[in-house]
């Protein structure tokens, strides 16, 4: 399989004339950009689970998306409870397929009404049918493989599906292309992430040794990127593209903070053409945007503090726990582990008592090395690797292949030393 991501740059040549003034250009308000009547990507639905939902943020809202079997469709809702506000996030898909509160049972079908109240007795009023006890439920639909949503509660939007669809990228319905999906939460924001990606020319530098890239005719740099193993090995290399100007990007975005993402122009120098594509992206934000994203009441006031650096770069949690195949993988391993500290143990129980003779030197040696057996983690969990951690086996293997320490060759055990 291969996948091509194709980046045409511009001639780095330094421009003669000055870096372009920031665009004070103003536009209509019914010109401005609205966040919250757009489509945006959820989850791609290979890695959604039928069987219990999944909470995300989207714009500074908390949603959850999870699967209505008896309308064969993915919904997304507020994640919230009318009951008490617990999050219906950590609640269960129950038998009869509806999405059940886990604090206190209440149930809920896809168009968002309430199909039980545990606590109601049956002979009192139907409270379940009352308008406050309906979850709100948001736009949604399942395009290329991927869920999305539509961020507005507004009834004018119940519709939306027939006026404006999501982007459709045609070759991800195409069987002649191959594709992998990929997730990852990633600690900076949208205006950062666009930004480089609108920027191919950091690649050589930022990402160096995790690519392959190659130049055309056309001085047009191109990252190739091979791939025929199981998607979550392909998914360790994407992760280390990721890994490989995350810190970068989190520390520009917090520096930009400081002086106001509209203010970049002021701050930055952009001398050379390189940059042409991160400059017109940036006048568009200025422009029909105000230079930064739109969170009507969602968010307000400094960035949360930087955490450690191994929390940062954490990759179980932002990635691993999202992904069907890393998360599976993470599971199938770590029962590698248990297996291999359980024939370690044995091997250990079968050297001790096997007298010194019974079996060859050979058959001794074979066990001890399968025993010693290690997986070596790379890193920490989210790398999806094995440790087994038998720390006392080294030195007991030690013991037992030395003919003179072997307990069968010690006639007074009184005077044996370690």
């Amino acid at each position: 399989m291969l996948d091509v991501y194709n980046f045409t740059a511009i001639s780095p040549s330094v421009s003669t004339s000055s870096p372009p003034e920031e665009e004070t250009e103003s536009v209509d308000k019914d010109e401005k950009f609205d966040w919250f009547s757009q489509w945006y990507a959820l989850m791609p639905v290979c890695d959604l689970d039928k069987r219990a939902p999944v909470g995300k943020k989207v714009m500074g809202l908390d949603v959850v998306v999870w699967w209505d079997k008896s309308e064969n469709a993915w919904n997304v809702f507020d994640d919230k409870c009318p009951h008490r506000l617990a999050p219906l996030s950590e609640g269960r898909i129950d038998e009869w397929g509806r999405l059940q509160c886990v604090y206190h049972g209440w149930c809920f079908g896809g168009s968002g009404d309430c199909k039980l109240i545990p606590q109601a007795p049956l002979d009192g009023p139907a409270v379940h049918t009352f308008p406050k006890a309906c979850v709100a439920v948001y736009p949604s639909t399942v395009q290329n493989g991927i869920v999305w949503f539509w961020p507005n509660i507004d009834p004018r939007y119940k519709d939306i599906l027939t006026k404006k669809k999501p982007p459709y990228v045609p070759e991800l319905d195409d069987p002649a292309f191959t594709f992998q999906m990929f997730n990852r939460d990633i600690p900076y924001g949208y205006e950062v992430l666009t930004e480089n990606l609108m920027d191919p020319s950091h690649i050589p530098y930022a990402h160096y040794g995790e690519t392959s890239t190659k130049t055309t005719s056309k001085d047009t740099p191109d990252l190739y990127m091979y791939s025929s193993e199981p998607r979550w090995v392909q998914h360790i290399g994407q992760n280390l593209i990721i890994d490989s100007d995350l810190c970068l990007l989190h520390a520009q975005e917090k520096k930009l903070n400081e002086v106001g993402q509209s203010n970049w122009q002021k701050v930055c120098f952009v001398p050379t053409k390189a940059d042409a594509n991160v400059v017109a992206y940036r006048k568009w934000l200025n422009k029909y945007a105000g230079g930064q994203i739109n969170w009507g009441t969602k968010f307000d006031g400094p960035l949360p503090a930087t955490p450690p650096r191994d929390q940062l770069m954490d990759r179980y949690w932002s990635h691993v726990v999202n992904c069907s195949s890393c998360n599976g993988a993470y599971k199938g391993l770590n029962a590698l582990k248990v297996a291999l500290q359980m024939f370690s143990v044995a091997s250990v129980a079968i050297v001790a008592v096997t007298r010194q003779g019974m079996i060859s030197v050979t058959a001794r040696n074979m066990l001890a090395s399968l025993a010693c057996l290690q997986l070596k983690p790379v890193g920490s969990r989210c790398n999806i690797s094995v440790s087994t951690s038998l720390m006392f086996i080294p030195l007991t293997y030690s013991i037992l292949l030395d003919p003179q320490l072997h307990p069968a060759n010690i006639s007074d055990p009184m005077k044996f030393k370690h």
